[in-house]
This record gives C-alpha cells, sequence and structure tokens, in this order.
C-alpha cells in the first residue's frame, strides 16, 4: 500500500466521523499538553470534565506553575495515575523558570520536560506547529498492526522501533497533524480492540488482518500484567467532629494524597482486636473510642494492583486526650473535603460522611 493512499483514506474517514474535542479547536501547546496527560489511562468522557476543571482553574501555564500542590491533586481527584498529576505541575514550574513561561513546540525541546515521552511530545509537536513527526499510541500500534500485517509483538523491546518505522512510513509531507489526529481517532472509534467495524472500514479492502482473518489476534501482545494483591484496614477517627488524616508519602499508589491511619495487612483480616495487637497506637485508642461504623470489605482495583480494603471508623470520647502518631493530624469536616483524596478513600467519606 503506498502511503499517500493510507494517509487519504484515513483522513478523509477522519474528516467525516471526528469528535469535537476542544483540544482540536486550538494551536496552544500548553491545552493540548493538558489534555495530552488528562488522556494517558482515561477514556475521553471521563476526561472531558478534567480538561475543562483545568483549563478554567489555571488558563494559564504560569497559573498552574503558581498553583499549590494540593490544589492540584485535588483538581485530579478521580482521575487516578497521580503521579500523572505531580509531574503536570513539575512541569509547569519548569517551563516557567526555564522557558520563560513560553511552552515548546518543538519536539526535541518537549522531550527533555518531565513527564513527557515521545508519544506526547510528537502529539503536542505536531498539532500545536505542524512538525512532522509521527504519533504513537495503542490506538495507532492496532491500526498499523492490523492493516499491514505487523506481527512484532508490541510488548517486546523491538516494537517500538519496527512501529516507529511503520508509523513515519505512512506519514504525509502534508498536513502530518490530521493525519496524526485521523489515525488514532479511526483507532479509537472504527479499528476498535474489540468488534472492529470492519465491514464499513474505508480499509478493509487493503487490511492485511482482515484479509487473512486475523483481525482479533493483531496486534500481538504477549506480556501479562501481574497483578499484587493489598489488604488495607483504614481507621477513620473521629473527635468533636474532627477527623485524623495524613498525606501519604513515599513511591506508592496516591503518593500525595491524604487518607486515614492505615494498617496493612498480608492477607484480609476482619478482627478489630487482632489488628490492633501489637500496635500501641490502636491499643490505646480503642480504650477511648466507640466502633461507630465498621465497612464491608472493597475491592479497588488499579492497572497492577487491587487492594482489598475495610473502613473502621472509630469517635474518640470527647474528654479523652489522643496521643497522634507525627504523621496525622487533625482536620475539620470541611477541611476534609478540601484535602486531595484517592477515589476510594473519598467514596467512602461521600457516602457516610459528609
Amino acid at each position: 500500500m503506498k502511503n499517500d493512499f493510507f494517509s487519504k483514506k484515513i483522513t478523509n474517514w477522519y474528516l467525516q466521523h471526528k469528535r469535537d474535542l476542544p483540544w482540536r479547536n486550538t494551536q496552544n501547546p500548553y491545552y493540548i499538553w493538558l489534555s495530552e496527560i488528562i488522556l494517558q489511562q482515561t477514556r475521553v468522557a471521563q476526561g472531558m470534565p478534567y480538561y475543562y476543571k483545568f483549563v478554567n482553574a489555571f488558563p494559564t501555564i504560569q497559573d498552574l506553575a503558581n498553583a499549590e500542590e494540593n490544589e492540584v491533586l485535588r483538581l485530579w481527584q478521580g482521575l487516578g495515575y497521580y503521579s500523572r498529576a505531580r509531574n503536570l505541575h513539575k512541569t509547569a514550574k519548569m517551563v516557567v523558570e526555564d522557558y520563560n513561561g513560553i511552552f515548546p513546540k518543538k519536539y526535541s525541546e518537549l522531550l527533555k520536560l518531565k513527564g513527557i515521552g515521545t508519544y506526547t511530545a510528537a502529539a503536542i509537536a505536531s498539532f500545536s506547529s505542524g512538525e512532522k513527526v509521527a504519533v504513537l499510541d495503542g490506538n495507532v500500534y492496532r491500526v498499523l498492526a492490523r492493516v499491514f500485517g505487523e506481527t512484532t509483538d508490541i510488548s517486546g523491546k523491538d516494537a517500538k522501533k519496527v512501529f516507529t518505522q511503520l508509523a513515519e512510513s505512512v506519514l504525509p509531507d502534508d498536513n502530518s497533524a490530521m493525519h496524526n489526529q485521523a489515525i488514532m481517532e479511526f483507532g479509537a472509534l472504527q479499528c476498535t480492540p474489540a468488534l472492529p467495524n470492519c465491514m464499513f472500514c474505508p480499509l478493509s479492502m487493503e487490511c492485511i488482518a482482515y484479509a487473512t482473518g486475523r483481525v482479533g489476534v493483531l496486534p500481538v501482545k504477549s506480556k501479562k500484567i501481574k497483578v499484587k494483591e493489598r489488604f488495607f484496614n483504614y481507621f477513620i477517627i473521629e473527635q468533636n467532629g474532627n477527623f485524623a488524616m495524613r498525606k501519604r508519602k513515599g513511591r506508592d499508589v496516591w503518593e500525595g494524597m491524604y487518607d486515614f491511619y492505615l494498617k496493612e495487612c498480608e492477607e484480609n483480616i476482619q478482627d478489630l482486636l487482632y489488628l490492633a495487637t501489637e500496635d500501641m497506637f490502636l491499643t490505646d485508642l480503642m480504650k477511648k473510642s466507640l466502633i461507630k461504623r465498621e465497612s464491608i470489605t472493597y475491592t479497588h482495583i488499579l492497572t497492577h494492583q487491587r487492594i482489598q480494603t475495610k473502613f473502621w471508623h472509630l469517635e474518640v470520647q470527647e474528654n479523652f486526650l489522643v496521643d497522634l502518631p507525627q504523621e496525622l493530624e487533625w482536620y475539620s469536616l470541611n477541611e476534609v473535603d478540601d484535602l486531595p483524596k484517592s477515589t476510594l478513600v473519598n467514596n467512602y467519606l461521600k457516602e457516610f460522611v459528609f
């Protein structure tokens, strides 16, 4: 298949079927970058409200750079993969400090920014300035693998090189930005992972996967994600309408978000007295508290982790003094509402506390 033939067909399809998305109506690299970071690991329907929230709260890169991290994480709450939000904030500061607040448009410069890899850099460079550089995301891998019958394992070490060369070979000299938008949209709407619309596909006559009955097996992906099982017991400590919370630190899930006193176990333990064993803080707390609520066990699924979580809501009697561990601090209910929290914690609070 000739390169210009592929691009012409995919672009014609795009002009007829593309979604009207706000980041497609701008060449502002800051807004394009925001959309790309938000849409990593996120469906468009879920990411759209967050895009508007960030654009409204931080209309310029300087506004984002000057914001507090808690404010950024609070707006990000519910999207998951919170390292994206932290990197977003760090990159904004870097652009302001090192680039005088002018967001780079050149692919080579974009790669120097934190949290921006080859795909995101290519997308920003292409969509903001028309630089001729091929985008390569999951949708593009799938379209190219099926149309050209490419059997290289996309989880293997050679995949990026092979598919980059293939993506560049079909990239036109003119209007490469629309071509890139088109191939990504084609993968999202037409050449989908499951049940692709092959019958009405403009490339069905040239598609090797369709011709050979391999649509269901391409692209090849053999690598399996190992899921880690974790067991959390959260202790919601309340006294006089205030709640003890802490900011999560270290390189773990929900870094920078706020949660409660946590006791993580190697297995699913339901016995509160057993959980308090050998934990002097919990042992002392139990003497001063009433059990206000014991939750069911919730299952929270992340990409590489399955977290089984139980909440124990303890109300400390009014006249008792609680010596909180160093990482915990008291917050009023309004303050708790304003803190950035994981979806797991926030959903529980919304249902039973707020």
